[in-house]
């Protein structure tokens, strides 16, 4: 009991200091309000597709109309691991004022300069891929209105282009920005309640007005004819030495909304068919079921042919122990690699904890999708700090199994799993950076994570095994044998590794739908909401897990 005091009371204390450390901006709590003719900025993210392979970019890696100074937001951890690089844009908004057609890139000879054949061909490529553009108003993200079946859906971001086979490929470089308001509690004052945009592809013949002009930003667009449609691209029919002209324009609508402010992000979190995910619940649900039959069958089987073994023999012949009674000085014996086994039993606490308290902190709102990079960065801290408990626990089990070299074992426990993901993503890292994408990790970043954990995870392990090693070891239930019972040869299928593989698949089958959304969350730049059902198949999960460690 007092084990179980230690791991709540820690819980509590690391969700206190996230919240407390998360409490400065939290999205979603206090509504920024905006008067009339105020100024209101939009602010780039990333490029992403849903396409492998699925690299984020930033936005200025195409060549984009771009500010006359640039300005660079600071992102959190996490926002820095999702491959945002938030910047500023030249769109220029004022609160309740529509524009028609306004112009961007102008200049002298601006047509003139145009853009390089490498250029276009970049635009071609990230259209080809499906790339979509992410900005964010009032940190609300860009979406694009789709029709699905006689309803109207919303989708993040907005395409770079489209592919049409019959002309070739479009390039949206006229966009429609929506921003829709709701009046705040004075009435005088107005919220942002969505964010929108339409974008259109206009080829340099439907412009009207003097597009170079430095002082006249206003344009106009005629309509789509036989003679001229779309901007279509065409990097194939070009060579080094000619410019392809590209003109950039927007427009910008402000709407009414009877959406309230606590309510704009439902267009983004609602669940469109949350059957799947109960299904999920009873796929796991049958799958506790399957393991609570096997080892109810399996106890039962063993104790009852025992038991009936035991009433039929003599008092003298009852001596003689027989069936599962031949094992039990044997079962608590310290295993030959027990040094490893506290080891992964210390990381599998602290992970226990960190996965407890990140889904809790979820529920309670705390890490609200609003909040970019708020879960990854709590998951990290987290961890960090949960290294206390995971130390506490390797070494109990430790001392319980004889073990001597607790300080070796605390700094195995402390970097075993850290080194092996660090190692992996630092890797990986080499071949995104070539890529040039935004995912890739700066170096700063990953400098400040060692720096966690050397300083904070390591040292935190070690006081937790310091303070665990002090304490008694575990006391077994049967006292274990001093002559060591050999072992028969097993059958094939209970090989070490064999074994492994069958323990893992029943939990996995257990969660793999909802895994399935948070994977599919990840890496289609989507936002994951439904930490209730998370919870359900996590609880599901740890009795899976306890279930088959039984069985096995």
């Amino acid at each position: 009991m007092r084990g179980v005091k230690v791991v709540c009371i820690g819980i509590l204390l690391i969700s206190c200091l996230v919240a407390v450390s998360t409490a400065f901006y939290v999205p979603g709590v206090a509504p920024q309000d905006f008067a009339d003719g105020d100024s209101v900025s939009i602010k780039s993210v990333k490029m992403a597709s849903s396409k492998r392979p699925k690299l984020p970019y930033p936005y200025y890696y195409l060549p984009f109309c771009r500010p006359s100074s640039m300005h660079h937001k600071h992102e959190n951890l996490g926002e820095v691991l999702r491959g945002d690089r938030i910047t500023n844009t030249p769109y220029e908004l004022v609160m309740n004022k529509n524009i028609s057609c306004r112009l961007l890139c102008r200049g002298k000879d601006y047509l003139e300069k145009g853009y390089t054949k490498d250029e276009i061909s970049k635009f071609e490529s990230f259209i080809r891929a499906e790339y979509r553009v992410h900005w964010i108003l009032d940190n609300l993200p860009v979406a694009t209105r789709v029709e699905f079946e006689g309803t109207n859906k919303y989708i993040r971001g907005y395409p770079v282009g489209f592919v049409d086979y019959t002309h070739g490929v479009h390039l949206f470089n006229h966009v429609t920005i929506v921003g829709k308001i709701h009046p705040s509690l004075d009435g005088t004052t107005h919220r942002i309640v969505g964010f929108e945009v339409r974008a259109r592809s206009v080829s340099v013949d439907r412009y009207v007005g003097n597009v170079g002009s430095e002082d006249d930003m206003s344009c106009k667009i005629k309509p789509v004819s036989d003679s001229v449609g779309g901007l279509v691209l065409k990097s194939d029919e070009m060579n080094t030495e000619r410019k392809f002209p590209i003109i950039w324009s927007y427009s910008v609508q402000w709407e009414r909304s009877d959406v309230a402010w606590a309510s704009r992000w439902d267009t983004f979190l609602s669940s469109e068919d949350p059957q799947i995910h109960w299904f999920s619940i009873i796929n796991s649900l049958v799958t506790v079921l399957f393991l609570s039959g096997i080892m109810a069958f399996i106890i039962v089987r063993a104790l009852r042919r025992d038991i009936a073994k035991y009433n039929e023999q003599d008092k003298e012949e009852a001596l003689e122990q027989t069936g599962w009674k031949l094992v039990h000085g044997d079962v608590f014996r310290a295993p030959r690699r027990g040094f490893w086994l506290a080891v992964l039993y210390g990381t599998g606490v602290q992970l226990l904890c960190v996965f407890s308290a990140s889904i809790i902190l979820a529920m309670l709102g705390m890490l609200s999708p609003a909040s970019r990079g708020s879960l990854v960065t709590a998951g990290i801290l987290l961890f960090v700090f949960f290294g206390l408990i995971g130390g506490y626990y390797g070494a109990r089990l430790y001392k319980t199994l004889q073990g001597e070299k607790w300080k070796r074992a605390a700094f195995t426990t402390a970097t075993f799993l850290p080194s092996v993901i660090f190692g992996i993503s630092f890797i990986l890292n080499f071949f995104i950076w070539g890529r040039k994408s935004s995912g890739a990790v700066p170096f700063t970043t990953m400098i400040m994570l060692v720096l966690l954990w050397f300083f904070i995870s390591l040292p935190l392990v070690y006081v937790g095994y310091f303070f665990g090693y002090r304490k008694n070891p575990y006391e077994h239930p049967v006292r274990t044998k001093r002559l060591v019972r050999p072992i028969p040869k097993q059958v094939w299928y209970m090989h070490p590794i064999l074994s492994t593989l069958l323990a893992g698949t029943l939990p996995f089958g257990a969660v793999f739908i909802e895994l399935f959304f948070i994977l599919n969350a990840i890496w289609d730049n989507q936002y994951y909401y439904l930490f209730g059902f998370l919870f359900l198949v996590f609880i599901i999960l740890l009795l899976s897990c306890a279930e088959i460690a039984v069985v096995m």
